[in-house]
């Protein structure tokens, strides 16, 4: 199955490139169908970008560049690459590096090895309350909790990973731009989870109301045709 695919990086106005790919790996069919937006490492912001958006099949992605002075949502992140974490995101060393949280260093994996990535287990979400106050995620985006987005421990951000939930069949394709779930501090066991989904994929997927699914999660690859 073939898709046009097309990037828009939004400034102060809008050019759009063009190019054919497919889907390659890690969607079912009825997830991925029409029109995808997407250019190879493209769907970052880099440079002056401040805001693009790109679409895989139904799910369009709005991604805005959050002002460094906004809190991140998670304020347990210590360090980033070794640097204070505003300072990694403002120098843009976020992707795959490394990071600690209370004292505990994390490794995220690398893009290499996040194209293979596939994962079964527990769904959160989390983000309601940040809905009146602006927020960044740990690469520098502004949350929205409406949107379709998720953390992940060790994934590189962004990465694009298809959710499905076991317990009803919905799936849905989502952007890992965040870091967590972590153990919190009345509940170890969280940070067992295999990620944390905003409140919109959390609707979408079914289980707003129960707080928790048994989810499969794998990424979304593209290819170019020709």
């Amino acid at each position: 199955m073939f898709f046009i695919v097309a990037v828009c990086f939004i400034f102060t106005a809008c050019s759009t490139t063009k190019k054919t790919y497919r889907v390659a790996k890690g969607a079912v069919t009825n997830t991925v169908k029409g029109t995808v937006w997407l250019a190879e490492g493209a769907y970052e912001l880099t440079g002056g970008a401040t805001r693009i958006a790109y679409q895989i099949g139904k799910y369009t992605f709005d991604v805005v560049r959050a002002p460094l002075e906004w809190p991140l949502m998670n304020g347990n992140i210590e360090t980033m690459d070794g640097l204070p974490v505003k300072e990694a995101i403002r120098q843009g060393r976020v992707k795959n590096s490394p990071y600690t949280v209370k004292g505990k260093s994390y490794y995220p994996m690398t893009v290499a090895a996040a194209q293979n990535y596939e994962e079964t287990g527990l769904a959160s979400w989390y983000g309601y309350e940040t809905s009146k106050h602006g927020h960044m995620t740990a690469n520098g985006e502004v949350f929205s909790p409406s949107g379709l987005s998720a953390a992940h421990k060790h994934l590189p951000l962004p990465t694009n990973v298809e959710v499905t939930n076991l317990e009803n069949g919905r799936s849905i394709i989502v952007r890992v731009n965040d870091r967590g779930p972590f153990p919190s501090d009345y509940n170890a066991e969280s940070g067992k989870r295999v990620i944390d989904l905003s409140l919109g994929a959390a609707k979408k997927l079914g289980f707003y109301n129960k707080g928790i699914a048994r989810v499969s999660v794998k990424t979304v690859q593209l290819e170019a045709v020709g």
